[in-house]
């Protein structure tokens, strides 16, 4: 598969995965199942962290989802390795910026998008944020079409499409 084909395979399947909640598995999975990285351990392993990590509005659990999936492709196996982390948090950082530019210009945002937090973000796009962790507000999200797919699961899309076009590019760098 091509560059550009993987990216929209990406971008698709995890716009697809939110529909079934889990913003960070959303990512990860679709990330891991397109470029045939990680494994069911590491997929599991996102499953605290959407909703802004467990539901609290904290940072995005998509760009988490992303993040875990760069890390995973060229992150350091040595807690001793610090080199590779460095150039693992250095390529981090592009991820998040493309994030945040592309998140503003798909919802159409006039102000820069400063956060990367969860309810930030929500706010942004719904008028509001949500406590997730709170049933009733968990419905008012889902109420005001938090799983239709020009929303949570937009941004889905576009951490997974970050995410890839990153991995992509550092594996034609090596």
């Amino acid at each position: 598969m091509d560059r550009e084909a993987s990216i929209r395979q990406a971008f698709e399947t995890a716009q697809a995965n939110d529909h079934y909640s889990g913003c960070s598995q959303a990512v990860l999975g679709a990330v891991q199942d397109t470029l045939g990285i990680g494994n069911a351990d590491s997929f599991r392993a996102a499953t605290v962290l959407s909703g802004g990590v467990a539901r609290r509005g904290e940072t995005c659990g998509a760009l988490l989802g992303a993040l875990l999936a760069l890390g995973l492709a060229i992150g350091r196996d040595d807690m001793k390795d610090t080199a590779a982390y460095g150039r693992a948090t250095d390529a981090a950082q592009p991820v998040i910026e493309s994030f945040k530019d592309k998140i503003q210009s798909a919802f159409g945002l006039t102000e820069p998008l400063e956060s990367t937090l969860c309810r930030d973000i929500q706010a942004r796009i719904f008028g509001r944020s949500f406590v997730m962790y709170d049933k009733a507000d968990l419905q008012a999200f889902l109420a005001a079409g938090g799983h239709d797919p020009d929303k949570c699961p937009q941004v889905c899309g576009i951490a997974a499409a970050v995410a890839t076009e990153a991995i992509l590019s550092q594996k034609n760098d090596a």
